[in-house]
């Protein structure tokens, strides 16, 4: 029988991690270190890995690679697999974590339905699906040469459920269609996925529930008002489950969307 400590052991194993510099993206990025992966960081051109980096490699002693990528870019992503592919340190994990969730400031974006704009939509899908199937594919290869490789997808509360547009009156909020709806796609993807490369990769999905980012204290209340757990979540809400699937616990464990909704969704 194998002991649990055995089976979350991911010393020997590297994981790939997108979006790594934010709010949950460094969550999971101590997560796997923690529990033995060396790391691949990929961001947005621009972004500060180095104190990330640092707090890493000092406090749990892994090693720890960086890439600049925008996903919004095929021609980036594209550069970024042949890297991947090329170097051999080889792939066991893969975090879609990367999304495109714009602000109220984006034309076309947090604006009534019929303002919405096509080339905001089209935005949303190339970061939070058509990005996601890209680096599937290209990192296919890479993959399938690890023992027990794992993708997890970062959905959402919204790719399974309509918002409830009470929540957001009197703020500046909203929930755009391409949101929601690029993450219904990405959950069905993962379903699909979880059939289609077995049995040597597992692919599963998180869906999380709305993360305390400072939103409006109405907001908030209401949010908290319908949740049985009767709070928004923290980041730090979603390393366990992270943990679970990207490491041997799950290993019998594939095409799975798991919510981290604190009860959500259970009325």
């Amino acid at each position: 029988m194998s002991s649990i400590k055995e089976l979350s052991n991911l010393s020997n194993r590297r994981a790939l991690i997108t979006g790594a510099t934010g709010g949950l993206g460094k969550v999971f990025a101590n997560t796997l270190a923690e529990l033995g992966a060396d790391l691949v960081l990929v961001d947005r051109p621009g972004t500060n890995f180095e104190t990330l980096t640092l707090e890493l490699v000092q406090r749990w002693g892994i090693s720890v690679d960086k890439y600049f990528c925008d996903l919004e870019k095929q021609d980036q992503r594209t550069e970024l697999i042949a890297k991947l592919r090329s170097s051999e340190k080889g792939l066991d994990i893969l975090i879609n974590n990367a999304a495109f969730v714009g602000n109220s400031d984006l034309p076309g974006w947090g604006v009534p339905f019929e303002e919405q704009s096509i080339e905001t939509w089209r935005r949303a899908f190339e970061v939070n699906l058509t990005g996601v199937f890209d680096l599937c594919q290209g990192l296919l290869p890479v993959l399938k040469e690890s023992r027990g490789a794992s993708i997890v997808n970062i959905a959402s509360i919204y790719g399974i459920y309509g918002p409830d547009w009470s929540l957001y009156n009197g703020t500046s909020m909203s929930n755009p269609a391409a949101y929601s709806a690029s993450k219904g796609g990405l959950i069905q993807l993962t379903r699909w996925l979880a059939t289609t490369i077995a049995p040597e990769i597992r692919v599963n999905a998180i869906s999380p529930g709305g993360i305390f980012r400072n939103q409006p204290e109405e907001f908030v209340k209401r949010y908290e008002s319908k949740t049985p757990l009767a709070r928004m979540a923290t980041e730090d809400d979603f390393r366990g489950i992270l943990g679970f699937f990207a490491s041997d616990l799950s290993k019998y464990v594939t095409g799975q969307v798991f919510q981290v909704d604190g009860g959500w969704g259970i009325w």
